[in-house]
């Protein structure tokens, strides 16, 4: 018996998989899809059992050993590998390696152990048991089996020790080991589901009639219209007909809050997110594998999660950025989903207020079938958005917070209701510059400066991660002189403590929410009231439910549009609309502070008026002038190099290369320093395809990338 094995070897000369024959001891054995010990070369290696073929010609070499008891890989998974692979022009293992948990990867070194318990149980009658009994101890312990059939050695310990090896020696108690998984989510009542209104009644009847085919819905519906009701109610009829359901969301700030929400209405959930340690999600990625449970929900990776017999896919917050993944692979879990439901012949819903505009597209040209929620489900009113000209407030010394923000959050305050602020950067400043002699610190391996961190005395590049210490004095002329200039949310969150200093403040950022389990504490404190603003980045303005938040503050509203990227304009409005959903979303009546130096900005009059038609044609008509999707198709190149001159040439020859090779009608722009030209040490060149149909394109693309290997 012979199997291909697809070695780990990071190189993409030897992406391929390579013959080995099967011992005699292991032919008994389920192979596919497990890893394998194998030699190559002089070394040992690991590798994945991909499939079985025929003897070849030449002599192979034996496998070593088997290292997992069940498939990692499942059939379907292996097949979206190769899909990945063709897809993205990446290497095999790099696709496989995406899709595993660590622990689960081809030459990982640590090697996780399920985690083992023991436990407890009578081997006689309960009644029979207390016979037997000699002390007040023993009894008590017996006593514990009149509601559990099990426990454990810690219940039992807690009791009397002596006691159980007493009654394990005598035969009452059969000691047994029982693996636990180590992500434990808490339990929650179950409830009864909420009536679905009319449009919502709609929505799911739209779906259910296109069950078993692998139809794409854009579920567009404004803040608080009561999309994951449909999804619940979708959800539940899904497994009643024995399948199972993937919802993904872009943040895992976004997890604890929907996992609550569906905690109540069923049992059987995992959770796949980078919030959890090896340890959990290897135990999460099993518990999947061995079909124990419904539905998994999780951030962009879960798109891999090892489901069978899927019947619905969730996309939530589907305009997100967060879907794409930045390094090889860089796949997006919407390209991935639709290759799945094909494999399921099931549907895949991609809800959001704000749609990006190719989903919008697509919808209106029939691709997709579109499903619009245009009220909110408790029929609230959407809030109010005012617009406050800072150029203006900046006479009055308003520079961080507005007159009439600052009114109205008094206003809320006095009223027990709740505020949220969003401030889309952390940090304390974006920059310290001295005034003596006009020092600045940079960072020594970008071209960008320095951001400080006031609560660990650091300045941090968000780019590379370099840090270091923030001196006294100005470290190139030795005066006091250094000033702090920019506003980041550990700056805000001072300022507030100043000029509301009986509020109870808590700040959601990348910087607060390092420590486990601290999203949910926040999100958990604050829907418990016990802080009456809270203040974060861009994580705390979608998705999330908070009945008594009735004001929504957005400072610095401009920065978003401000970013060199042709897609600014609508992940400014998508950002904005989606932060002032957030208020009024129960029964208080919600209104949004939007402060700009830019009031006449179209985009934010879009989001005052939160008209995302009007936003959407006129947004179209700018991609279609200048050839942007979703009228035209991308390819964005990068060429890296620490050498300049090197970067420079190759990106030259680069261009040359793929002009001979593509076709006239594509547009080929570049090569261009990329905005970010200097990170990390490297210098950084762009070169970008514009096409609507291109035949050569993905061999021009193949060999362009054999020629940089």
């Amino acid at each position: 018996m012979y199997v291909e094995v697809l070695v780990e070897i990071k190189s993409k000369h030897v992406d391929k998989t390579f013959i080995y024959q099967v011992p005699s001891f292991l032919e008994q054995e389920s192979l596919l899809g497990k890893r394998v010990l194998v030699p190559f070369g002089r070394q040992t290696l690991e590798g994945y059992v991909l499939r079985f073929c025929k003897k070849p010609e030449i002599e192979t070499k034996e496998l070593i050993e088997l290292i997992d008891s069940e498939p990692i890989l499942t059939p379907e998974l292996m097949e979206l590998g190769q899909f990945l692979k063709e897809d993205t022009l990446s290497s095999l293992t790099s696709c496989y390696a995406a899709m595993l948990p660590k622990a689960l990867k081809a030459n990982h070194k640590v090697k996780l152990k399920k985690k083992m318990i023991q436990t407890y149980r009578l081997t006689l009658d309960i009644h029979d048991a207390f016979r037997e009994c000699q002390n007040e101890s023993q009894k008590k312990l017996v006593e514990l089996f009149q509601e559990k059939i099990k426990i454990t050695k810690k219940e039992a310990q807690a009791i009397s020790l002596s006691g159980l090896k007493t009654l394990v020696k005598k035969g009452i108690l059969k000691e047994e080991e029982e693996e636990v998984y180590r992500y434990q989510r808490k339990e929650q009542a179950l409830i009864e589901k909420l009536k679905l209104n009319e449009e919502q009644q709609k929505a799911y009847d739209t779906v259910l009639a296109s069950f078993d085919e692998s139809q794409v819905f854009l579920l567009h519906g404004v803040t608080g219209s009561g999309k994951t009701e449909v999804y619940l109610e979708i959800i539940e009829k899904v497994i009643q007909m024995g399948k199972t359901a993937l919802v993904l969301v872009p943040e895992i700030s976004l997890t604890p809050q929907l996992l609550e929400r569906f905690s109540k209405r069923f049992l059987r959930i995992a959770v796949l997110h980078s919030g959890l340690n090896d340890g959990e999600r290897y135990d999460e990625w099993r518990k999947i594998l061995r079909g124990e449970v419904d539905i998994v929900i999780g951030a962009r990776s879960a798109i891999f999660a090892p489901l069978k017999d899927i019947g619905v896919i969730i996309m939530d917050e589907e305009h997100s950025q967060s879907y794409k993944q930045e390094n090889t692979p860089r796949y997006h879990a919407l390209d991935v989903a639709k290759k799945r439901i094909e494999y399921h012949h099931c549907p895949l819903i991609l809800g959001s207020a704000t749609p990006s505009l190719e989903s919008m597209a697509r919808a209106l040209k029939k691709v997709y079938q579109y499903i619009p929620l245009t009220q909110r489900a408790n029929q609230s009113a959407l809030p109010e958005v005012k617009i406050v000209d800072m150029g203006v407030e900046a006479k009055y010394r308003h520079a961080i917070l507005s007159r009439e923000l600052e009114y109205k959050i008094i206003e809320k305050l006095n009223k027990k209701e709740q505020v949220l602020l969003l401030l889309n950067r952390r940090g304390y400043s974006t920059t310290i510059t001295c005034s003596n002699c006009g020092f600045t610190y940079r960072c020594p391996y970008c071209d960008i400066t320095l951001t400080y961190h006031k609560s660990k005395n650091q300045l941090r590049c968000h780019y590379c991660g370099y840090t270091k210490y923030r001196e006294e004095v100005c470290p190139n002329c030795h005066e006091d002189g250094l000033n702090y200039y920019g506003l980041g949310t550990e700056k805000l969150e001072d300022y507030l403590s100043e000029v509301f200093p009986t509020a109870r403040v808590v700040r959601m950022d990348r910087d607060s929410t390092v420590k486990k389990g601290s999203y949910e504490k926040i999100i958990q404190d604050f829907q418990n009231y016990q802080y009456d603003i809270l203040l974060g980045t861009q994580m705390i303005s979608k998705g999330l439910d908070f009945p008594r938040v009735s004001l929504v503050g957005i400072l610095n509203a401009d920065q978003s549009l401000n970013i060199p990227d042709y897609r600014s304009n609508e992940n400014a409005f998508s950002l904005l609309c989606q932060a002032s959903g957030r208020a009024g979303r129960k029964d208080t009546t919600g209104e949004v502070i939007l402060q700009t130096f830019y009031p006449q900005n179209y985009v934010l009059q879009c989001v005052k008026e939160q008209n995302y038609e009007r936003f959407f044609q006129y947004e179209m008509n700018i991609r279609k002038t200048l050839k942007y999707p979703p009228f035209y198709y991308l390819v964005h190149l990068t060429i890296k190099s620490k050498d300049y001159s090197l970067a420079t040439e190759e990106s030259k020859k680069a261009k040359e290369f793929l002009k001979n090779k593509l076709d006239s009608q594509t547009i080929l722009l570049g090569p261009a320093t990329a905005n970010l030209f200097f990170v990390g040490g490297v210098y950084h060149y762009e070169i970008l395809i514009k096409y609507r149909f291109d035949s050569h394109l993905k061999e021009a693309l193949k060999s362009l990338d054999e020629l940089f290997l």
